[in-house]
């Protein structure tokens, strides 16, 4: 039996073409990872390709986790060893570990997380004002992404303020180089420009991998489409899985047009269209499609679904946002005591974070488990970012901001003072603060009393360093955590509960690096670069708990719930003010779609007449995305007020009693 014969016409051609780029355009919910599995087992398996001339590329390391699974499944009984399948950042971080020396880096660099980013322009601009530093970050990153050196930057800059910008670039960038870091914009850069200007680089990688699947290629920017450029040359044997209707991203920087480039870069580009989707009922994608014809189209495509008509798409007015968060939670509850279903098909979506908290409170009044999107990364704790800062200075003693963490946590008697005259020692000397520590001029410069214990730490580290390719990562990081007696320091920090829960979260890191290194093969040098990428603990999400899902739309992209709930439907929240001043309504438009495509049986969308903003109650109108969705959505009589309410408490009460 064929590989494909699982695929339906679409599909299947999709998976076979092998002659030249393919763009394939992929609705929602219709089966785009399915074709990306069976064309990579297809390859292996029908066309003697070697596994480690592969690559397929996805945005997410859930994506790629699943992908991965998914592929062995269909290869099995075939030694699929070296086969790529990582997200553009891992194979960005590969590329530049393999050939660090092009980019001036030693394979040991650093990867610096956004807090460390974000210290670093602090810095430069001596303020601690958030904003202002989150407007300079997100500057730097979009002119990375669009492959713009500081030069090039300050060259083109618009304004004064564009110029000032420029400046802070040019200094952050320095101040990376010096590191030896690169942030995470860099890691697609990088290997970008390093591809750009060195042939033998080029040829090198464009021989090794024959063929490259990208997966949501719509939401990749001008850095990542050069990069895949580079890495396909002329032979151009590249498959792009996408669709044009769930762009959502351009405010960071990632370009629809990527899919109008691939048509003019490549004459000869293949489309396949795939429209059947395995996901929704017949209304939920009639109202999809007519939301989104309202915007322009690059390809015509219409979803079609054989899963039957479905529900009728419910529309349900409230009067402010408590009243909202009460009523959707008391039909979420209605519902699931009609249909016996469980919480995890249920999902609650938003357009921003902030209207989480009011939901999140209904829920827990009526006690319903729900698990939140977006929330802290297990990596985001400052118990693990303590211990991973003395991973990365192990692994590159040039890092300045690891070495500031570790050498003040645990307290080792080192004050402010002393590290301020140790800058000093290290900008005279163009050196790290580390390297500093061993100078004459510190010796001469910070009291005898003050350098002891910055010498003990440094001679500390550098035995750990001599151990790295000798020593199991776990064992070394167990020794680690013994000799700094992090544990005490925890204990000595916090109250017994919060001290324990952080000790447990060090164990369980401490338990994964052994794991993981045991796995993997990797020394605790490696798993140092490869943490910096990992946002999410591998394995953690992977049991679903039952529990409805609170989520933004952005966040919900490639998630799928058997009943959504789409609140805040409202002009300025759905679409967002700022999009619509600033001319991204096709994009906001984009986002509800993704919202709508959720759903798979039901879908509800709610909105209130006033809100509460700040200190003031202001009124709100429906989303003009509701009237597009087209006739067949059930808008209900508006009630008096008074109606509103008496049969808003009756119903309650009702379903209390049916409950109870």
């Amino acid at each position: 039996m064929s590989l494909l014969a699982a695929l339906n016409p679409p599909q299947r051609e999709a998976a076979k073409y092998l002659d030249g780029p393919l763009l394939v355009l992929a609705g929602a919910g219709s089966g785009k990872t399915r074709v990306i599995t069976h064309k990579i087992a297809y390859l292996i398996g029908e066309c003697g390709y070697k596994p480690g001339s592969i690559a397929a590329i996805t945005f997410t390391n859930k994506a790629a986790r699943e992908m991965q699974e998914r592929a062995a499944k269909l290869t099995q009984g075939v030694n699929t060893k070296g086969l790529i399948v990582t997200t553009f950042h891992s194979m960005g971080l590969r590329m530049l570990r393999e050939d660090a020396k092009f980019a001036e880096l030693k394979p040991a660099f650093s990867i610096l997380d956004s807090a460390d980013a974000a210290g670093i322009v602090s810095e430069i601009l001596k303020t601690t004002d958030k904003q202002e530093i989150r407007r300079a970050v997100s500057r730097i990153s979009l002119w990375k992404n669009e492959l713009k050196s500081p030069a090039a930057a300050l060259a083109t800059a618009e304004d004064d303020n564009a110029r000032a910008y420029a400046k802070i670039y040019d200094r952050y960038d320095a101040t990376l180089r010096a590191y030896q870091a690169v942030d995470f914009d860099d890691l697609i850069r990088l290997p970008a420009e390093l591809l750009d200007t060195h042939a033998e680089l080029r040829e090198k990688w464009q021989n090794r991998l024959r063929h490259i699947l990208v997966d949501e290629y719509q939401d990749t920017n001008v850095a990542q489409y050069r990069l895949l450029q580079k890495l396909t040359s002329v032979r151009a044997a590249f498959t792009a899985v996408g669709d044009d209707d769930q762009a959502i991203y351009g405010w960071r920087g990632a370009s629809a047009d990527n899919l109008r480039q691939l048509n003019e870069d490549y004459p000869h580009l293949h489309v396949v269209k795939l429209e059947q989707n395995y996901r929704s009922s017949v209304r939920i994608l009639k109202a999809a499609n007519s939301l989104i014809a309202n915007n322009p189209k690059l390809f015509e495509k219409r979803l079609w679904s054989d899963l039957g008509l479905g529900d009728a798409i419910q529309v349900m007015p409230t009067k402010d946002d408590e009243h909202e968060a009460e009523s959707v939670v008391m039909r979420l509850l209605s519902h699931k005591f009609q249909h016996r279903t469980e919480w995890r098909d249920y999902a609650i979506l938003y357009r921003g974070n902030y209207q989480a908290r009011i939901f999140e409170q209904a829920l827990r009044n009526e006690k319903v488990p729900y698990q939140l999107s977006g929330g802290q990364s297990f990596f985001d704790r400052a118990e693990i970012k303590d211990v991973i800062a003395y991973l990365r200075l192990i692994a590159n003693s040039d890092d300045d901001p690891a070495f500031i963490r570790a050498v003040t946590t645990p307290k080792r008697g080192i004050g402010a003072a002393t590290l301020e005259k140790l800058g000093q020692v290290a900008a005279t000397l163009h050196v790290s603060l580390f390297e500093a520590v061993f100078s004459a001029a510190a010796a001469s410069q910070i009291g005898e009393r003050q350098l002891a214990p910055l010498v003990e730490f440094c001679n500390f580290i550098n035995r750990m360093e001599e151990r790295v390719p000798r020593e199991p990562a776990g064992e070394l990081l167990n020794d680690l955590l013994k000799t700094i007696d992090y544990e005490v320091y925890l204990f000595d920090q916090d109250d017994q509960r919060a001290a324990q829960n952080k000790w447990n979260n060090v164990l369980e890191f401490a338990a994964w690096i052994a794991k993981k290194g045991e796995e993997d093969e990797k020394d605790l040098l490696q798993l140092t670069q490869t943490i910096a990428l990992i946002t999410l603990l591998e394995g953690r999400e992977e049991e679903e708990p039952d529990a409805v899902r609170l989520s933004t739309l952005h966040a919900a992209k490639g998630l799928e719930f058997g009943h959504v709930f789409l609140v805040g439907v409202e002009e300025n929240i759905l679409p967002h003010r700022d999009a619509v001043d600033e001319g991204r309504l096709e994009e906001e438009r984009r986002l509800m779609y993704v919202g709508v495509t959720r759903a798979k049986k039901s879908l509800t969308l709610s909105y209130c007449s006033r809100r509460k903003r700040a200190r003031e109650t202001v009124a709100c109108d429906p989303s003009r995305f509701i009237d597009e969705l087209g006739d067949d959505v059930r808008q209900p009589e508006k009630p008096s007020s008074a109606d509103a309410k008496a049969s808003g408490s009756d119903r309650l009460a009702a379903l209390k009693a049916m409950l109870g």
